[in-house]
C-alpha cells in the first residue's frame, strides 16, 4: 500500500472517530477510495490509537506508529550512482535496463528496476536538466556564432576590427571548438568547419546550423534549401546538414550554451589585452580553449569536456577524408550574346546555342590562387599568378586593340622577335597573354633594343609604322633602309 501524507490520514481518522461519518462519506470528503479509508482507520486501530492521541501526535510520529520502523535491509542495499547512469545513456544502445542488469551483477542484493529507475529520475530532475534531445556519441556538432564579438587592432591604421567568433560543439561529450574568423561568409564558415573536423579528428553524422546566410539559401521552417558549397562540404566529409528551425534556440541548445561558456571562459578573459593580427588572436584563443575543455563540469560529476570527448566521441566520429575539401563558390551567370559568360572578370566561351540562357557557374578556389569555371560549355582555366588573364577566343568589337584580332598580329615579327616574346612567356608556361598584354611586351622588347624611343605611345608606333609602309608602296624607300619597328602584337 502507497503511503498517504499524515496530513491526509489524520484527517480520515478524524471524519471517522470525531465526525463518526461513514466510510463513503469520509471516502467522499478527502478523495481518497474506501479501501484506503478503511485499511488507514484498520492500522491506527492496530496500533492502539484514539482520536485525541492522534490530534496529539505530530506527523513523524504518527506515520512512525501506523506504520513502524523502516526495514533495515532496505538501508543496507547499494544505491546507484545516477551521475554515472547519465553518462553511460549518451552511449549508443545503452538502456536503463541494461544499465540495471549490469548493477546487479556488481550488486546482487540491489534495488529492483522500478527502484533503480526511480533513483536515477529523482536525481535527474533535481539537477534541473531539460533535456529535449537524447545525444548519441558521435552523432551530431551543433554550429553556432557568438553575438559577442572578439577584435584586434590593425598595425598599419590603428583602427579596432571586430571579428566573428565561430563555435562547434558535440552534442555526447560538450567538446568545444572556438575559432575567430573575419566575417560569417561562406568561405570563413566554410574553413571554419574545415578546421572543426580536424580539431575533433573526425566528422559527426550530422551537422546542425543555425539558418544564417552562408549556411540555407532559402530559410523554411520545414523545407530549407541549404548552400550548394556547404552541402558539397557535407557530400565530401560525409556529414548531413540538418539547420535548426527558425527561432527555436533549442534546437541546438549544445551551441547555445557552448556559446554562452566561450564568452564567460575565453571572451572575458582576454578583454583586457591586445593584439595585432587575426593569428595572434586565434593562438590566445587555442590556448584558453584547451583550459575550457579540461575543466571539470560539476553537474556530470567532475569529468571535464576532454574525458568526456575521450571516452564517447572520439571513437564514435567518422574518419576525416584522405583529400581536404576546396572551396567551391557558386553563382549563376547570363550567356551574352558574344556567347561568353564572366565570372569574377574572367570570360568563358560557351555554345552559341546557348545565348541569352542562364547556365550555372562554379568557382574553385586553391589557397586564393586558382580559378577556374565548370558547367559552361568548353571549359578554361586560368591561373592567377600576378598577369591579368581572360579567354584568347574572344574577339568582338572592342576586346582587342586595333591591328588585332583574335589574338593575331597583322604585321609581320621576325623569328628573333617571337623567341624573345615566348621567352617572356615561359615564366609561366601555362599562361596564354592576352593580346594586349602581348602588344606591351613587343613595345618594350622594342624599346629595349633601341628601335623604338622609350616611352614612345603606341599611337606613336603604330603612326611611324604606317607611314614607313605607305613609302615603300610609293618607292620612294628602300627596303635596306626600312627601321626595325616593334609590331603591334605577336
Amino acid at each position: 500500500m502507497e503511503r498517504l501524507p499524515m496530513s491526509d490520514a489524520k484527517e480520515i481518522l478524524r471524519m471517522r472517530w470525531a465526525l463518526r461519518l461513514s466510510v463513503r462519506e469520509v471516502s467522499r470528503a478527502t478523495s481518497a477510495s474506501t479501501g484506503v479509508v478503511s485499511k488507514t482507520v484498520k492500522r491506527a486501530e492496530l496500533a492502539g490509537l484514539t482520536w485525541e492521541a492522534v490530534d496529539a501526535l505530530e506527523e513523524a510520529e504518527l506515520e512512525l506508529r501506523l506504520y513502524g520502523v523502516p526495514k533495515s535491509a532496505r538501508a543496507s542495499r547499494a544505491e546507484p550512482d545516477p551521475s554515472f547512469i547519465h553518462r553511460e545513456l549518451r552511449r549508443a544502445g545503452v538502456t536503463l535496463e541494461l544499465l540495471h542488469l549490469e548493477y546487479l551483477e556488481e550488486h546482487p542484493g540491489g534495488l529492483r528496476y522500478t527502484a533503480f529507475c526511480d533513483r536515477y529520475r529523482a536525481w535527474h530532475a533535481r539537477t534541473g536538466v531539460v533535456m529535449r534531445q537524447v545525444h548519441r556519441a558521435g552523432e551530431k556538432v551543433f554550429v553556432d556564432y557568438s553575438g559577442k564579438r572578439p577584435r584586434f587592432t590593425d598595425p598599419r591604421t590603428g583602427q579596432s576590427v571586430d571579428v566573428e567568433l565561430f563555435v562547434a560543439v558535440l552534442g555526447a561529450s560538450n567538446y568545444t571548438f572556438v575559432e575567430a574568423t573575419l566575417t560569417q561568409r561562406i568561405t570563413d564558415f566554410i574553413g571554419a568547419h574545415t578546421r572543426a573536423f580536424a580539431y575533433f579528428a573526425g566528422v559527426p553524422k550530422m551537422t546542425v546550423p543555425d539558418q544564417l546566410r552562408s549556411a540555407v539559401s532559402a530559410p523554411c521552417r520545414y523545407e530549407p534549401t541549404i548552400n550548394r558549397t556547404y552541402a558539397e562540404l557535407g557530400r565530401h566529409d560525409g556529414t548531413a546538414i540538418v539547420p535548426a528551425r527558425p527561432r527555436k534556440p533549442r534546437d541546438k541548445a549544445k551551441v547555445e550554451v557552448g556559446v554562452q561558456v566561450a564568452q564567460r571562459w575565453i571572451l572575458a578573459r582576454i578583454r583586457n589585452e591586445t593584439f595585432f593580427s587575426l593569428e595572434a588572436l586565434n593562438r590566445r584563443i587555442a590556448e584558453l580553449l584547451k583550459e575550457m575543455n579540461a575543466r571539470p563540469m560539476k553537474r556530470l560529476g567532475d569529468v571535464s569536456r576532454r574525458d568526456l570527448f575521450e571516452r564517447y566521441d572520439r571513437s564514435a566520429l567518422s574518419a576525416l577524408p584522405s583529400e581536404p575539401y576546396v572551396i567551391s563558390e557558386w553563382r549563376g551567370a547570363k550567356v551574352a550574346p558574344d556567347y561568353h559568360i564572366t565570372l569574377l572578370n574572367h570570360h568563358y566561351s560557351v555554345p552559341y546555342s546557348l545565348c541569352r540562357r542562364g547556365r550555372g557557374g562554379s568557382l574553385d578556389r586553391h589557397d586564393g590562387r586558382g580559378l577556374s569555371s565548370r558547367r559552361a560549355g568548353r571549359v578554361a582555366r586560368a591561373e592567377l599568378r600576378g598577369i591579368p588573364t581572360h579567354d584568347a577566343r574572344r574577339s568582338h568589337a572592342g576586346g582587342a586593340p586595333r591591328g588585332v584580332r583574335g589574338g593575331r598580329c597583322n604585321h609581320r615579327v621576325g623569328a628573333r622577335r617571337r623567341a624573345d616574346v615566348r621567352g617572356v612567356g615561359a615564366t609561366d608556361p601555362g599562361v596564354e597573354l592576352p593580346s594586349r598584354d602581348r602588344l606591351a611586351i613587343c613595345e618594350g622588347l622594342a624599346a629595349r633594343d633601341g628601335h623604338v624611343r622609350p616611352g614612345a605611345s603606341r599611337a606613336g608606333v603604330r603612326a611611324r609604322s604606317d607611314a614607313r609602309r605607305a613609302q615603300l608602296q610609293a618607292g620612294r624607300a628602300t627596303p635596306e633602309a626600312r627601321p626595325r619597328v616593334a609590331s603591334a602584337a605577336c
